[in-house]
């Protein structure tokens, strides 16, 4: 019971030397951090506050915006936001933007925030860790967050998993689902598929089988088990189809063989269980036709 009061308080009961609401633009209080070093947090306006232009979060959720925005009203804004400051006395967001929109939601004017000095190419490493350590990124933004971090920042993969405190497979193995067909990668953000339907569907080189093995995996609720089996499938080749056996009586066979002589057997006969079919010759010239019409005709004179 005594948790959910200091709760009800907000920040004011979570940070000693906090009374009340901080004053805007009066001087940060310090708290203690997990670290020697303490941390300096300040109430900062919401009109001076811009959004991040390197925000790896693409997508915010309406539903959940309001939920946290109710949150806000009754606990006020436990977490404070991180910005860095930029010119005319405005402020950048680093981290904590879904926060900062709840806020906005909720009805404030001021939130607590820590102030961080960083430029262009730190501010954007910050955000994208922060975010992908803290936030709930859905696959493709950690994919693209962390493509960002090798293009933007010019980081190894190695030094990428060892800043986001990941192993390096799991950097590949998220860089990999950029390679997927659009439409897959829209099924995976829309949770339509798992990471491990992902894998599944990376098992395949042919993108057209790709998006037809997403397919059936929605199409059928396939668990990975049952999509790794399927992509198996996929893989194996399919054995060549085989000629039903010709049942031909015996005079047919006479016809394909002494036709089949003048035409270098270049000769096919179909005949159904009726008795009805054709017969199909392909000749090289016309010497061939006029050499079997001229036998032909010999032996209607005989």
């Amino acid at each position: 019971m005594a948790k959910k009061s200091a709760l009800g308080k907000g920040l004011g009961a979570l940070i000693s030397g906090y009374e009340g609401k901080f004053e805007p633009h009066t001087p940060p209080v310090t708290i203690p951090g997990p670290t020697s070093s303490p941390v300096s947090i300040s109430e900062i306006s919401l009109d001076d506050i811009t959004v991040n232009p390197y925000q790896p979060r693409t997508v915010f959720e309406e539903e959940a915006l309001e939920a946290l925005a109710d949150s806000i009203k009754q606990l006020g804004l436990i977490q404070p936001i991180t910005v860095r400051g930029i010119e005319n006395g405005k402020y950048q967001i680093i981290s904590g933007e879904r926060r900062f929109r709840a806020a906005k939601i909720a009805g404030l004017t001021h939130i607590p925030a820590y102030i961080r000095k960083a430029d262009d190419q730190g501010m954007l490493e910050m955000a994208i860790v922060e975010n992908i350590q803290r936030e709930n990124l859905d696959s493709i933004e950690v994919a693209l967050s962390f493509q960002r971090l090798i293009e933007e920042c010019n980081l190894t993969q190695e030094a990428m998993a060892e800043r986001v405190g990941k192993k390096r497979a799991t950097v590949t193995n998220y860089l990999r689902l950029l390679k997927l067909p659009a439409i897959v990668q829209i099924a995976l953000r829309e949770g339509k598929i798992s990471m491990g339907h992902a894998k599944c569907i990376l098992s395949l080189e042919d993108a057209a089988q790709q998006v037809k093995l997403c397919d059936i995996i929605i199409k059928n609720d396939l668990s990975v088990r049952q999509a790794e089996q399927k992509a198996k499938a996929l893989l194996e080749p399919k054995p060549a189809k085989e000629d039903k056996p010709v049942n031909l009586p015996d005079p047919y066979y006479r016809v394909l063989e002494i036709v089949g002589r003048y035409f270098n057997n270049h000769i096919s006969l179909k005949r159904a269980d009726s008795g009805k079919g054709s017969i199909t010759i392909q000749f090289a010239n016309d010497q061939e036709v006029e050499s079997f019409l001229k036998d032909l005709e010999g032996i209607k004179q005989q």
